[in-house]
């Protein structure tokens, strides 16, 4: 049996009147897990609508083994059967090795934007299909905004299906390339030895403000770079729209209640990140994906830098305005 790690992908579409009952339980089935033996983290990504619809979780496990021993334990039976009135359709369940084949295996999710597209083969036809997954591979590496993908056989008594996880830098890149004609051609090919397949997109956050071009090891930067830089521009934001825009006008002005004026100023703030985040990432880069020579010394350099405009913001604020 495989020492790797492992992780388990699970996607779940959960009613909409239950999603505050499903993350209360998603924080229970948490609590229960860290006691397993060889249970290591556990990572719950909620929907990020319209692309993402799903809930994904990302159990991850010390090896194949334990990971199959949570899927087969009756802890787990319980837990799930104690979920099913809060869900709508099929689970989809994947076990995926670190070691997992493809073009780059580092992170089950750790691009802006995947789609996990699970397969069934007609009985028989497996060969088949290994050669046409073969053919459509090479031509998706070849796709714009193309960053790496995972691929897993199933798994006797597990995973019923072929798993394929692509990962890219952008939306619009991944759904060029879903909806490309040479994808299409490729996919009408399949229809001879597949019965039916699954297609749900995955979004991992901030990591759409971060990309890795430069990185040698194509990977976004850690998380906790990642937050200090959304810090940086949502103060300003935050503090700006609400002295310029809420107070005057969406509070005194059009006297919106507190609750609608708040989400307003949440949605443009968000919406002005979408530029500030990576134009002060290229200001950056140096910092968020420093070469692997002095990286001490540059992380303590952006680190005081990132810190000093904090404390630079917070005195202009409080001292004129």
């Amino acid at each position: 049996m495989s020492q790797e790690t492992v992780t388990i992908v699970t996607q779940t579409s959960v009613r909409p009147e239950a999603e505050e009952q499903f993350s209360r339980w998603q924080v229970d089935t948490s609590s229960g897990l860290s006691q397993l033996p060889g249970f290591i983290e556990q990572t719950v990504l909620p929907p990020s609508p319209p692309t993402q619809v799903d809930w994904v979780i990302l159990q991850r496990f010390d090896s194949d083994a334990s990971a199959r021993t949570w899927l087969n334990s009756p802890e787990r039976a319980a837990r799930i059967e104690g979920a099913a009135p809060m869900l709508v359709g099929r689970d989809d369940v994947h076990v995926v090795s670190d070691g997992a084949e493809g073009v780059e295996s580092k992170g089950v999710l750790p691009a802006p934007i995947s789609v996990v597209i699970s397969t069934r083969v007609r009985p028989g036809s497996e060969a088949e299909y290994r050669a046409w997954e073969r053919r459509i591979a090479a031509a998706q590496t070849k796709a714009v905004g193309f960053k790496g993908y995972r691929f897993e056989p199933p798994i006797p008594h597990v995973q019923e299906d072929f798993l394929a996880i692509l990962r890219f830098d952008s939306e619009a890149n991944l759904q060029k390339w879903l909806d490309s004609p040479v994808r299409q051609q490729l996919v009408d090919e399949a229809t001879a030895f597949t019965e039916e397949f699954h297609t749900r997109v995955v979004r991992t956050g901030f990591d759409h403000w971060f990309t890795a071009e430069t990185s040698a090891a194509g990977q976004p930067p850690p998380a906790w770079k990642q937050n200090m830089m959304v810090v940086l521009m949502l103060y300003p934001v935050v503090f700006l729209f609400g002295l310029w825009v809420q107070t005057p006008l969406l509070d005194r002005e059009l006297g919106l209640p507190f609750a609608v004026a708040l989400f307003i100023g949440n949605v443009a703030s968000v919406t002005a990140l979408n530029w500030l985040v990576p134009w002060i990432n290229g200001r950056f880069d140096w910092w968020l994906q420093p070469e692997s020579s002095n990286r001490l010394r540059t992380n303590l350099i952006g680190v005081a830098i990132v810190l000093a405009g904090y404390a630079v913001l917070i005195v202009v604020f409080w001292q004129f305005f």
